[in-house]
């Protein structure tokens, strides 16, 4: 695996989530620093030998924007 994409999400309660699109990978932190720290450890543990480690980790950061009509 080349890379792995990560969808980030602000949480509503402070800190972030982050997804794994391609893998079962579901980690947060309260900070950005925490999280890629968090990610590491996850990916780390989820692929079992050292080869199948992807060399890049994409975040993609989700925002959501709500404003009224009128």
């Amino acid at each position: 695996m080349k890379e792995i994409i990560f969808i980030l999400e602000e949480d509503l309660e402070g800190g972030y989530n982050a997804r794994a699109l391609s893998a079962s990978i579901f980690v947060q932190g309260e900070s950005i620093a925490e999280l890629k720290n968090n990610i590491r450890d996850a990916i780390k543990c989820h692929f079992e030998h050292e080869e199948d480690l992807p060399k890049v980790i994409r975040l993609h950061q989700v925002t959501e924007d709500v404003f009224s009509y009128a």
